[in-house]
């Protein structure tokens, strides 16, 4: 969820949200839910109960000092303002989501981006700011104002509104990242992310570093050049599967132990591994440097959701 260097930019992008453990367990199925014959509505009181996994306390905030949080911890204040009104209508939309789905739980969502949504404190937030706080803290409350209770909806209902932080140029499906189909979350074009200044890293490993990160999953023989064969990638650029030394593994799989930024990789070897990868973050739903170059091309944040979530549309609670 931003064409922007240094410090701001590492930040947003260390702070990528929606893991894939946001839909492991009660959400890892296929959506069964059926129109709704009323519009959502949040409740009177538009607050979320947030969790601090750390120690186990819940903290009650409202909807205005969450979002303000989660845009703060998550893109840069520097972007333009429709793409911070896009994080912010995403962020919102995300938590009303997880509200709904965790209704019989003591909590909304946690405060763990490994789960959730990243999340600071405001305070926390302007000492990282440092002599621009009290402008991007004037800047980040305006927008939300301007867009308050404003969510993505599908047939009605908040969506899970995944977001990363650049794809590999396109966008990727659901169900191929996580095994859950949904109709919204489809693969769009997203060519304003190749411009990043991070599009494209880079890892190099010896041979015995490979082995040593892949060994509780294969078993290596043979010479090196031939441990990858079959690699198997999507039209977006994301690798499914590739077999190393007879095993097949996941794409993602590979993505965890290697610690690579994204799925989207290339694999060559010349006396060493070299892994090149495309992007940063799972690639699911909105790109937030994509819907940053959006906004420079003069989108609106209502246009550059509506790019990103397939057959959804922009409703006020």
């Amino acid at each position: 969820m931003k064409k922007i260097c240094g410090a701001a930019l590492l930040l947003a992008l260390l702070l990528t949200v929606l893991p894939l453990s946001v839909l492991n367990g009660q959400e890892k199925r296929k959506e069964t839910r059926t129109k709704s014959e009323t519009t959502f509505s949040p409740p009177a009181e538009d607050r979320f109960r947030v969790l601090d996994t750390a120690n186990d306390t819940v903290t009650v905030m409202s909807a205005k000092d969450y979002l303000f949080g989660v845009v703060a911890a998550e893109m840069p204040l520097s972007y333009e303002k429709e793409a911070l009104k896009a994080q912010a209508v995403a962020a919102y939309t995300f938590a009303c989501y997880r509200r709904q789905n965790n209704a019989d739980r003591s909590y909304d969502l946690t405060a763990d981006s490994t789960l959730d949504q990243s999340f600071i404190p405001r305070e926390k937030a302007k000492e990282r700011w440092g002599q621009n706080a009290q402008e991007n803290e004037k800047k980040l409350d305006e927008i939300l104002e301007e867009v308050k209770g404003e969510y993505i909806a599908y047939e009605d209902q908040p969506i899970l509104a995944a977001y990363h932080a650049i794809s590999p140029g396109k966008t990727e499906s659901s169900e191929t990242v996580w095994g859950t189909a949904l109709a919204y979350l489809q693969p769009v074009s997203s060519p304003g992310d190749t411009l990043s200044p991070d599009y494209i890293s880079r890892v190099t490993l010896s041979a015995k570093k490979l082995r040593s990160l892949l060994s509780e999953e294969c078993k290596f023989s043979g010479e090196p050049k031939a441990y990858f064969k079959n690699i198997k990638t999507t039209p977006s650029g994301i690798v499914e599967e590739v077999t190393v030394c007879k095993k097949v593994l996941k794409g993602s799989r590979i993505r965890a132990l290697l610690g690579l930024r994204s799925s989207a990789f290339r694999i060559t070897y010349k006396k060493e591994f070299i892994f090149t990868v495309y992007g940063y973050g799972h690639g699911v739903g909105m790109s937030q440097y994509g819907a940053g170059h959006m906004a420079k091309q003069g989108s609106d944040y209502r246009e550059i959701l509506e790019h990103y979530y397939k057959g959804c549309t922009i409703k006020s609670a």
